[in-house]
């Protein structure tokens, strides 16, 4: 399956409770780190949450 590279942009200061867990089981802990996961429907469903903290990368 497919990869995608995913770099977080803004800072969870302020963001929900659910929103910094999905940041978490992400593997996003520190801004602009970037994880590289697969593109299964969990983890897209995942990044469609926190999108606005997120960046996807090619």
């Amino acid at each position: 399956m497919a990869t995608i590279k995913i770099k977080q942009t803004k800072s969870r200061i302020g963001a929900p409770a659910d929103q910094k867990r999905v940041l978490d089981a992400l593997g996003l802990h520190k801004m602009n780190r970037v994880v590289e996961r697969e593109a299964t429907p969990s983890i897209l469903g995942m990044v469609n949450k926190v999108k606005h903290l997120v960046t996807i990368l090619d």
